[in-house]
């Protein structure tokens, strides 16, 4: 029983892992399309560069 048991255990922990990951990848999927999209999209200064379009 206990080794059923501990087999039940080290899938449902994998399983939770792998679905981390997974929504991990997804919101860096999201965050690579904003920061390629504001690169792309920056704005220009009066000198007629182009800015910073975070502000840190």
């Amino acid at each position: 029983m206990i080794p059923v048991l501990l087999v039940l255990l080290l899938a449902l922990i994998l399983f939770g892992a792998g679905f981390a990951v997974k929504v991990l990848w997804w919101i860096a999927i999201a965050v690579l399309v904003v920061w390629l999209l504001g690169f792309v999209m920056r704005s220009t200064t009066a000198s007629g560069g182009r800015g910073r379009w975070y502000r840190w």
